[in-house]
């Protein structure tokens, strides 16, 4: 039950009521209340989140992406590298990677200045940092499973031979 509750929550584009996700489940809504609150406490849940397309705001956000090699520190392998990365604000995400780098950070900021001074100041400098490659993002298609497009009719012309 605890799965199917999870897996409801995680697809859902909003937030359901407890009511709603035991009448999917067939239990009741005190079970899931009760269900939920436990996950949120153990931190199963982590929050409950709004995606939102910045492209059709006035808004502007730069989001980028940087690879990193670090040394691990001994007897604490990438853990005290990646919290001492993690508490900056500019930090969307932060994973540890398989492959030809270690980890892969994600930040946001107003400009690509922004982004070139934060990995600058703050990334690069770090005593277990070997190196450093940014990648912007232009576009923005898919992320966390719901698709951003564009509404607007592509009004190019098909040109033939």
């Amino acid at each position: 039950m605890v799965n199917n509750i999870l897996d409801i929550l995680e697809k859902a584009d909003k937030r359901l009521t407890n009511e709603q996700i035991a009448q999917m489940i067939g239990s009741s809504e005190q079970e899931v209340s009760d269900i939920i609150k436990g996950l949120e406490k153990d931190n199963t849940i982590v929050g409950y989140k709004t995606m939102i397309n910045w492209e059709k705001t006035d808004r502007e956000l730069v989001t980028a992406i940087i690879e990193l090699r670090i040394t691990p520190q001994r007897g604490e392998g990438f853990d005290k590298v990646a919290e001492k990365i993690y508490k900056y604000s500019q930090v969307k995400s932060l994973y540890l990677m398989s492959g030809s780098y270690d980890l892969c950070v994600i930040i946001e900021g107003q400009t690509m200045k922004d982004v070139a001074l934060f990995v600058a100041s703050k990334l690069a400098p770090m005593d277990n940092v070997l190196s450093t490659a940014t990648s912007f993002v232009l576009k923005k298609y898919k992320d966390d499973g719901m698709i951003f497009y564009n509404d607007e009719e592509d009004s190019r012309q098909v040109i033939t031979l």
